[in-house]
């Protein structure tokens, strides 16, 4: 019947205007991210000394971008922790996160010693049993002893990262008696074992921090950290420290220099 046809064109007509509002939507959200991409490079860089970001129209017309895309874009770095909204003031940084480079082998305290002091709080250090997939990747029998040690390790008093690491104990009982509250472990290796440190290999991911790690990095619960598992060898090929580091990711970046070969 005619009436039938007039009100399926009008249930077509409305899913088409449903489905085009919807594409506009993701097309908007889409742009959004393309936006937040450079500006989050740009705060986490220190492009504005002054902590406050342009105007939104200034962002608008210098990105090519429309008033509401720019808001979004801000609202994806706000729910990130980096910018908050001040009356009278406008969009302004309020988080900072600290350079962590991937292409040097270097600890803790020398990588961030331009941005403060980096301290150790010692939670457990002592001889246990080696878990098996510890011990092979130390080189070790199964259930051998080595040197475990749980640092919380803090910049400018702020928990940054949370550290378990094993060593072979006959290299780690020369740590007992070491300062490890304000000294990295991979100095106190070298004083130890006469070697320089020769490389390392390194996997970084993100995990959810379980209920302790966020309780000790007083992060939220469920929270996204960094892991970086990192096994640590002598120059003469020896590894001789694995470490399992939780950073607070709303505090660090990673970053490295890489080159393309044949």
């Amino acid at each position: 019947m005619p009436s039938d046809r007039i009100r399926d064109h009008a249930g077509q007509g409305a899913a088409t205007t449903v489905a085009a509002h919807r594409a506009r939507r993701r097309l908007r959200a889409d742009r959004a991210r393309q936006l937040a991409d450079p500006l989050r490079r740009l705060l986490l860089t220190g492009a504005f000394p002054d902590g406050v970001l342009p105007h939104e129209s200034t962002l608008a017309t210098e990105y090519g971008a429309s008033r509401n895309t720019v808001r979004e874009a801000l609202d994806l770095l706000r729910a990130e922790g980096l910018v908050e909204r001040q009356p009278g003031v406008g969009t302004v940084v309020v988080a900072h996160k600290y350079p962590h480079g991937l292409d040097r082998l270097m600890g803790l305290a020398e990588t961030l010693r331009e941005h403060g002091q980096v301290t150790n709080e010692v939670r457990t250090m002592g001889p246990a049993p080696a878990p098996a997939p510890v011990a092979d990747r130390l080189g070790l029998a199964p259930g051998t002893e080595v040197l475990y040690i749980e640092r919380l390790r803090r910049l400018g008093g702020l928990p940054l990262s949370l550290d378990l690491t094993y060593i072979p104990l006959d290299i780690g009982t020369g740590l007992l008696g070491a300062d490890l509250e304000n000294t990295d472990v991979f100095r106190l290796l070298e004083a130890v074992t006469g070697q320089r440190l020769g490389h390392a290999e390194i996997t970084l991911e993100a995990v959810s921090a379980d209920t302790h790690s966020a309780a000790v990095l007083e992060a939220p619960r469920g929270a996204a950290v960094l892991m970086l598992e990192r096994l640590t060898h002598l120059a003469d090929g020896r590894p001789v420290d694995l470490e399992f580091i939780r950073f607070r990711g709303d505090r660090i970046t990673m970053s490295g220099l890489l080159h393309r070969t044949r």
